[in-house]
């Protein structure tokens, strides 16, 4: 299905498994470019590959949302990556 997100670019919380996983993979098929978020820094790098599979890029970052700042580095990465944020899902 084409939605019209080719090249915006995407932060996607909660990224390393469930529903957070599965829209980030989504997001990469329609040709989303992602910044992902997980505490598990292996199921995050799982997610991300697949992720580049559909052709994306995708910045990682490892981070907890309940620690001060957190959210900060995360939009910090999306805009040091790629200048700018589209979408946020903040599963």
């Amino acid at each position: 299905m084409e939605l019209g997100l080719r090249d915006r670019v995407a932060i996607v919380t909660g990224a390393s498994r469930g529903i957070g996983r599965q829209i980030a993979l989504d997001l990469a098929r329609e040709g989303t470019h992602l910044v992902l978020n997980a505490r598990n820094e292996a199921a995050l790098a799982t997610t991300a590959h697949e992720a580049e599979a559909h052709g994306v890029r995708v910045v990682k970052v490892v981070a907890d949302l309940v620690e001060p700042g957190a959210a900060g580095l995360i939009a910090e990465a999306a805009i040091g990556a790629f200048d700018r944020l589209d979408i946020l899902v903040n599963n």
